[in-house]
């Protein structure tokens, strides 16, 4: 295992694709040490920034330790092992991964999972705008995997969402779901505005109180329970509602019947 300390808080960004499994696979000390970083516009080694320890042979296992909110792109692209951070980390955690593990014991900044091809990603704290999306303009979302947020989340979350599973165990702000096509969102506590706006397919479960929803979708039934993963159902009753339709979206709300009695107006359409 290896164990990496920032000497300090940094107080500009950090670029650290090289923290990765990948990476570190089969490297002494002395290599990962001399693997190189960026500080604002500077080309550093990453024992500059990180006291380097190695526990054991195995050098996919990484444990951070600290607060490293300023660096960005900690397990970029990674295909195996595992990463915990125990602290609060930067934007574009485990952007592009297809296999592993990264467990954050903190918050994480925005853009975590973006483009996420498989592996599970676990944030014990909040996470930031833009989970698992891609950068704007950019229609690639995340395809496959994982990702478990214990604390709130941002804006923007799960844009051109194809497939894989989030769930959120707080709050979520608006545009969630945002043209997405496939997967499946879980929002255990409350849910902001726009949700699923141009979504085509998916589905999105909210099992608190969603501020609105637009007028582009239209009832289509109650449901006492949805289907999360396979051995995991959230209990409802749910309203279930069938959009985008402004997209001829065939994508599904799941919204609390108990937690948002204001939606009962739609029951006259059943």
């Amino acid at each position: 295992m290896i164990v990496l300390t920032p000497f300090k808080k940094s107080q500009y960004p950090i670029i650290a694709q090289c923290i990765n499994p990948d990476v570190f696979q089969e490297k002494s000390k002395e290599e990962i040490g001399n693997l190189p970083v960026w500080i604002g516009n500077k080309k550093r080694r990453l024992v500059d920034l990180f006291k380097v320890e190695k526990n054991s042979a195995n050098s996919t296992s990484i444990t951070i330790n600290g607060d490293v909110t300023q660096v960005r792109r900690i397990g970029w692209g990674m295909t195996q092992g595992e990463i915990v951070v125990n602290g609060n980390v930067g934007m574009h955690l485990g952007k592009k991964m297809s296999g592993g593990k990264i467990v954050v014991n903190g918050n994480a900044e925005g853009w975590a999972g973006s483009e996420m091809k498989g592996g599970l990603i676990e944030i014990k704290g909040d996470a930031g705008d833009y989970l698992g999306s891609p950068y704007r303009g950019s229609t690639v979302g995340m395809r496959k995997g994982k990702i478990v947020v214990d604390g709130n989340v941002g804006s923007d979350a799960a844009v051109f969402m194809k497939s894989g599973t989030i769930r959120i165990r707080g709050n979520a702000g608006p545009f969630i779901g945002f043209r997405m096509t496939g997967g499946v969102i879980h929002i255990e506590k409350n849910a902001g505005t726009r949700l699923g706006a141009c979504m085509i397919g998916g589905k999105i479960v909210v099992s608190g109180r969603l501020e609105n929803i637009m007028p582009t979708f239209a009832i289509e039934r109650l449901k006492g329970k949805v289907k999360i993963e396979p051995g995991d159902k959230a209990v409802g009753p749910f309203y279930v509602f069938l959009g985008d339709l402004a997209e001829n979206g065939r994508g599904k709300l799941f919204v609390s019947k108990e937690k948002n009695p204001q939606l009962s107006q739609y029951e006259r359409f059943l």
